[in-house]
């Protein structure tokens, strides 16, 4: 099974970027997926998988 947390895309520098969750800030690769800063992706072992919109985030994140 595996996990993907959602974050927030708060800098981006080309293909890596910093994503925060509750003060958490992590650098991530983000190779997979065209976002901007303030975009909210899924990360899975520090690559963003996917983007997903803030409505999709569940209360328990």
């Amino acid at each position: 099974m595996c996990l993907a947390i959602p974050m927030k895309i708060i800098k981006k520098n080309g293909e890596t970027g910093v994503a925060e969750k509750n003060g958490v800030k992590r650098e991530i690769f983000l190779d997979l997926v065209d976002v901007s800063e303030g975009d909210y992706v899924l990360v899975h072992a520090g690559i963003a998988i996917g983007k997903i919109e803030e409505e999709e985030i569940s209360d328990r994140w």
